[in-house]
């Protein structure tokens, strides 16, 4: 009998849900299903009553659990004892942030924990969920949400949205700087860019060619350049040291932020320091 389907048993035993104890153990639903049937399959009993509701334990099911959970306890302990808890932060977020507030912060958090082990992964915010689902991550920071019941989101900051292109100013017309203007964004999948494209076509106009860089860097001097325009926000123009630009519309003129973490993951002090300096700078 292997710890891992200890673990799985507990899981769903506390949860009473299979989908459930698969999120909090970042596991697939169908190898926690497979887990069960194995311990059934070892003890010759039903574990578990399948209800419309969820799952309930048998009576053979409430004294394992009960074995399970004190077997489960004692490894835990043992394993903080044995072992040297390592300092570590994995976070996620969009390559935009990364060039701002992220940066920054974790500067300042190798300095007050030198020894600690960082984990930084950048993509949309719909890669970035997904790492967060699979526990590959444990907080992230991404522009838009899904509204996954299997995430927490935690509102950040509201940022006002601006057009960068070569020649725009607060003084351009709105519907000449986005007809036929060929647009550079990040990837396909930026949240960026599907609210540029909410604006065409609530205001009937058409676009360009869409062109995916890839690298936020790459993208400003494109537009700079006069290849195209782009949608940012104004906090990144103004870091990136973009002079002129074009407010949008209140409609489409903000993106909120969010901070996410899966529901059932506890905040280590690392991640409780790292998110207090990133929302003072």
């Amino acid at each position: 009998m292997d710890i891992e389907n200890m673990q799985a048993f507990v899981s769903v035993a506390e949860l009473r849900s299979l989908t459930e104890a698969a999120q909090k153990l970042n596991h697939l639903q169908s190898n926690m299903t497979a887990k069960i049937k194995k311990l059934e399959a070892h003890y010759k009993t039903a574990l578990f009553y399948r209800k419309p509701r969820g799952m309930e334990l048998t009576p053979a099911g409430e004294i394992l659990y009960a074995q399970f959970k004190q077997i489960l306890l004692l490894w835990q302990d043992t394993e903080m004892k044995m072992r040297p808890q390592e300092e570590k932060l994995r976070i996620g977020t969009m390559q935009s942030i990364v060039a701002g507030e992220v940066t920054r912060a974790l500067t300042m958090i190798y300095e007050l924990y030198p020894q600690v082990s960082v984990t930084l992964k950048t993509g949309t915010t719909t890669e970035i969920e997904r790492l967060i689902l699979e526990g590959e991550l444990d907080i992230a920071f991404v522009i838009g949400y899904s509204t996954s019941p299997y995430i927490h989101y935690q509102k950040c900051c509201r940022e006002d949205l601006v057009l960068v292109g070569k020649g725009i100013h607060e003084g351009s017309d709105l519907e000449q700087v986005l007809q036929g203007a060929t647009i550079i964004m990040l990837s396909y999948g930026c949240l960026y860019l599907t609210q540029l494209e909410k604006m065409y076509q609530v205001m009937q106009l058409t676009h360009g060619e869409v062109v995916e860089v890839g690298v936020f860097d790459t993208m400003v001097q494109f537009v700079l350049m006069g290849m195209g325009i782009t949608l940012m926000s104004k906090k990144l123009a103004r870091q990136f040291n973009v002079k002129s630009y074009l407010t949008v519309p209140p409609t489409f003129g903000y993106m909120d932020t969010y901070l996410i973490t899966r529901p059932n993951h506890e905040m280590t002090a690392i991640e409780h320091k790292f998110i207090e300096i990133n929302n003072t700078i």
